[in-house]
């Protein structure tokens, strides 16, 4: 299993804690059946941060007319919505929610070039709640693509991701193979697309980044 490059930053550190705190169990317990069940839950939390970093191999299939998704998870927005930050008129949101279990890679919905890239702190509200997209911190993307069409990725932190990552910068070329960024530990992403785009997926629907058709444009 490939380990993306945030995990690798992050797993040594997670490995040395969990390390510290079983020797540090072995040496205070004298009842050793209550530390190996102790040993057990922490080598399952050690997995599950291995897990969590883990960067799958997908098969992405580019195309100039689909806006693929940006990240795995679920979808629990679509609908119509006015955007204040970028465009500040109505587009079609589609926003997808990630747990714990999902990877964490968030992906370029559409090839194209970076206009607007910004980062807001903010606030720690659970991803699933709705004024979460413009509350908590956040990061806002917006990609031009040759037509002159322009979609809005925000990536925004939950009530336990505390870091937002976005790898483009303003005037990147971007395509669909490319990696926009990376969220840490439950998040959601919200994609404002144009309102002729006509949306492929329904609400519940899961998703995999890079591979979903979110959209499609004529």
């Amino acid at each position: 299993m490939k380990i993306h490059q945030e995990g690798k930053k992050v797993i040594p550190v997670a490995v040395l804690i969990i390390t510290g705190i079983a020797i540090l169990l072995y040496l205070l317990l004298k009842q050793y059946l209550i530390v190996y069940f102790l040993l057990a839950g922490l080598l399952f939390l050690a997995g599950a941060v291995v897990w969590f970093f883990r960067d799958p191999e997908i098969d992405v299939s580019c195309s100039i007319n689909n806006i693929l998704s940006v990240a795995d998870g679920e979808v629990v927005t679509i609908e119509p919505a006015f955007e204040r930050e970028y465009f500040k008129e109505e587009r079609i949101q589609v926003s997808v929610f990630m747990s714990i279990f999902n990877a964490h890679i968030n992906r370029v919905p559409v090839e194209g070039e970076v206009v607007y890239r910004t980062h807001r702190n903010g606030r720690f509200l659970p991803a699933f709640v709705a004024k979460s997209s413009e509350e908590n911190e956040r990061c806002t993307t917006v990609i031009r693509m040759k037509d002159g069409a322009e979609v809005l990725v925000r990536q925004i932190a939950g009530l336990l991701a505390r870091r937002v990552i976005t790898y483009a910068n303003e005037g990147d070329a971007v395509t669909q193979k490319q990696q926009l960024g990376f969220i840490r530990f439950g998040s959601r992403v919200d994609l404002f697309l144009p309102k002729e785009a006509v949306v492929k997926v329904k609400i519940h629907q899961k998703t995999i980044g890079g591979e979903t058709v979110i959209a499609t444009l004529n």
